[in-house]
């Protein structure tokens, strides 16, 4: 922003023209609706047929208004369905904190913390529970950058009602 050139102002006017062109296409955001943000984590546990592999879920809304989703394999084969779940939760707690300071650099105030839901008892057991077992030692790494974000504030961990 200290030095454009024409470079930037051709790049800019291609934003404009794609965003005007695509109007239709657009995420609509009600002047009611609160700038609180909601995410959805899930797994699906060995859905891979061949592979054996778990596939992450997520939804996350500002408000009513869907703003980021993704459907991915992980990258690898978990041996418990805790452990695809606890992926797919920090894959979700990322996202939430990358929308988080984007909002923050675009100077838009939102509502924080952000609610996290999470269908999968154990997991929210895991990330409540400050204490490390033998039994989480595979997943430390996202352990720690979750217990971390919670205890910063960025979102509470809500269960989903009617589940498990």
């Amino acid at each position: 922003m200290q030095a454009p050139s024409v470079h930037h102002h051709k790049a800019i006017n291609r934003v404009l023209r794609y965003i005007k062109g695509s109007s239709a296409h657009s995420i609509f955001f009600p002047s009611e609706s609160d700038m609180k943000l909601k995410a959805f984590s899930d797994s699906d546990w060995a859905s891979c047929d061949i592979m054996r592999k778990s596939t992450t879920g997520y939804c996350i809304f500002i408000g009513s208004s869907l703003v980021s989703w993704k459907t991915k394999n992980q990258s690898t084969v978990s041996r418990s369905s805790s452990k695809a779940e606890y992926r797919a939760l920090t894959t979700t707690v990322c996202e939430l904190q990358w929308l988080t300071f984007l909002l923050h650099d675009l100077q838009i105030s939102t509502t924080t913390p952000a609610s996290l839901f999470c269908d999968n008892q154990a997991t929210q057991h895991i990330t409540m529970n400050l204490v490390f077992h033998e039994r989480t030692k595979h997943i430390d790494i996202d352990c720690h950058v979750v217990r971390e974000k919670l205890q910063v504030g960025l979102f509470h961990l809500l269960p989903i009602k009617g589940t498990e």
